[in-house]
C-alpha cells in the first residue's frame, strides 16, 4: 500500500467518523472537519499521477489495511450511530460491527486467510443490516415511506411521479429522485417486503466491485471491508438512504474502465443506470468527459442511455415529472441540522448565501478540475479522487447534505485505492514486475542500464558483467 492509499483511508475515517456524529446535530467543528476533509481530497487529487507505479510493499499493506479496520472497530464501540433501535439492540449492532471488523483486519494481516477477510466482513455487515431493517420495521422518515409506496406503484404500473405518500412525516406529494431509485429498491420490497433489503444488496455488489477492480489484491479487499463495515453504515440502511443506487452504477463502471479494450464501452451502461438514479451525478460528468480513457463520445452515449431509462416516466407526465425531480429539489428549505457551509453560515450569522454565490463555487472547483485533468493525465485513481473532492465541496455548499452524501464521498476514496492497487503491476517474490525490464528498480529502461554494466566490465579494473539478470 502506497502513501496516497494511506492517506485516502485516513481521510476516509476522519470523514466517516464526523458524519457518523453529525447525524442529526449540527456543531460547527463538523464543518470545520469537513472543510479540512475537503483540502485533504483536492491535494490528494492535485498530486495525482497515473496509477502504474513501482508495487508496494504487501506486508505493508496487510498492517495499513488491518489498522484501518481497527479503527473503524474503535469507532464503532466509542461513537453510537443514528437509530430508532433500543439501546440495548443498537450496542448488538455495534458489536456486531466491531467485532466483523476486528476479525477482518486479524485475517488480512496474514497470506494464507486474506481470502476470508470480504466473506467475514460481508457476513458482518449482513447481520448488522439484518439487525437494524428487523428490529425497526417502520423507520420514522419520509424516504423510506416514498420508496415503499413508490414500489408498490411500480408493481401496479403507476408512475411514482403522479403519487402522493401517505404517513410520511417529511415529502408527501413529490418523488424527488429520478426514476431508477425507485426502479433499483423496489425489488426488496417486492421480494422481502422492505426496500431496505434492496439497498443492502446494493452496497454488498458495490463492494465485490470494489474488491475485483482491485484485482482482490490486499488494498482492495480492505477498502471492500471498510465499505461494508464503514462507521454510520447501520444508519444508512436503516434510514433507506439512497446513495448505494449511485454507488453500485459507479462502481460497476469503474470496474469495466479499469478492464480496458471494449470494457470502456460497456460501462456506459452502469453509469447511465446510476446517472438516472440520482441528479447529482451530472456534476461528474465533465470530469469523465475529460479523462482521455473515457472521453467525451462515451459519456454522452452514457448521457443519452440515462435518458432513455428516464424516458418513460419523463414523457408521460413531464410537468409532474419537472415538479419533482428539479422544483423540489431547488426549493427545498435549509435545514439547521445539516453540517454544510451553508448552514453554518446561516446558523452562526443569520444569512442564507445566495444561490449565485453557491453555484459560482461549484462551476469553480469544476472548472478547476476540469482544467487539472486536461493538463495532466492520471490513472483511474486519480479521477475517482477528484470526483470525491468535487463532490464534497458540492455537498459543503448545500442547503441540505447528511451523512449519506459524505458517505457517498468516501465510498469513491474507497474505490480509488482499490483502483491504485489494481493497476500495479504483480509483485513477485523473487522476479521483476512484468512490465519493468530487468535490473531497473526505478521502473526505467532495462536497456541502458544493462549497457552500462558490459561497457563498466569491458574497462580495465571494471566489474563483471553478471551472466543472468539480477532478482531484485
Amino acid at each position: 500500500m502506497t502513501r496516497r492509499e494511506v492517506a485516502s483511508l485516513g481521510a476516509w475515517w476522519v470523514l466517516s467518523a464526523l458524519a457518523t456524529h453529525s447525524v442529526v446535530r449540527y456543531r460547527w467543528w463538523i464543518v470545520a472537519g469537513y472543510v479540512l476533509v475537503a483540502v485533504a481530497l483536492v491535494a490528494l487529487a492535485v498530486t495525482a499521477r497515473d496509477d502504474r507505479g513501482a508495487p508496494a510493499t504487501p506486508s505493508a499493506g496487510r498492517r495499513a489495511g488491518a489498522g484501518a479496520l481497527g479503527l473503524v472497530a474503535l469507532t464503532h464501540l466509542l461513537l453510537a450511530p443514528f437509530s430508532y433501535l433500543e439501546r440495548a439492540d443498537l450496542w448488538v449492532v455495534r458489536a456486531v460491527l466491531a467485532g466483523s471488523a476486528l476479525a477482518a483486519g486479524a485475517l488480512l494481516l496474514s497470506v494464507r486467510t486474506r481470502a476470508a477477510v470480504l466473506p467475514v466482513a460481508l457476513a458482518g455487515a449482513v447481520g448488522a443490516w439484518a439487525l437494524v431493517v428487523t428490529g425497526d420495521p417502520a423507520p420514522r422518515i419520509d424516504v423510506w415511506v416514498i420508496l415503499q409506496q413508490a414500489a408498490d406503484g411500480l408493481g401496479r404500473g403507476e408512475s411514482m411521479y403522479a403519487m402522493e405518500w401517505v404517513g410520511s412525516p417529511g415529502i408527501t406529494d413529490a418523488f424527488a429522485y429520478l426514476p431508477w431509485t425507485a426502479v433499483l429498491t423496489a425489488p426488496g420490497r417486492w421480494l422481502a417486503g422492505d426496500v431496505r433489503w434492496a439497498l443492502a444488496v446494493l452496497v454488498a455488489v458495490a463492494a465485490l466491485c470494489t474488491a475485483a477492480l482491485g484485482r482482490w489484491r490486499v488494498p482492495a479487499l480492505a477498502a471492500a471491508a471498510l465499505l461494508v463495515l464503514a462507521p454510520g453504515g447501520s444508519t444508512l440502511v436503516e434510514q433507506a438512504w439512497t446513495e448505494p443506487t449511485v454507488l453500485v452504477g459507479l462502481a460497476g463502471w469503474a470496474l469495466l474502465v479499469a478492464r480496458g479494450g471494449t470494457g470502456a464501452w460497456w460501462a456506459v451502461v452502469p453509469l447511465a443506470v446510476a446517472l438516472a438514479a440520482k441528479q447529482h451525478v451530472v456534476v461528474l460528468l465533465p470530469l469523465l468527459g475529460v479523462w482521455p480513457r473515457f472521453g467525451l463520445r462515451r459519456t454522452a452515449v452514457a448521457v443519452g442511455g440515462a435518458g432513455l431509462l428516464v424516458a418513460p416516466w419523463a414523457l408521460s407526465a413531464p410537468g409532474d415529472f419537472v415538479h419533482d425531480t428539479v422544483r423540489t429539489m431547488l426549493e427545498l428549505p435549509p435545514l439547521r441540522f445539516a453540517d454544510t457551509l451553508y448552514t453554518a453560515v446561516l446558523n452562526e450569522t443569520g444569512v442564507r448565501l445566495p444561490f449565485a454565490v453557491v453555484g459560482a463555487v461549484v462551476v469553480l472547483v469544476l472548472g478547476a478540475a476540469v482544467v487539472a485533468l486536461h493538463r495532466r493525465p492520471v490513472g483511474l485513481a486519480g479521477l475517482l479522487t477528484w470526483c470525491a473532492a468535487v463532490l464534497m465541496v458540492v455537498n459543503l455548499v448545500n442547503k441540505q447534505a447528511f451523512y449519506n452524501q459524505f458517505w457517498l464521498v468516501g465510498a469513491l476514496l474507497l474505490l480509488a485505492v482499490a483502483a491504485s492497487a489494481g493497476a500495479r503491476p504483480p509483485v513477485s517474490g523473487t522476479a521483476p514486475p512484468a512490465h519493468r525490464p530487468a535490473g531497473d528498480p526505478a521502473g526505467g529502461s532495462g536497456a541502458r542500464p544493462a549497457a552500462r554494466r558490459r561497457r563498466r566490465a569491458a574497462r580495465p579494473g571494471g566489474p563483471p558483467a553478471p551472466s543472468s539478470p539480477s532478482s531484485g
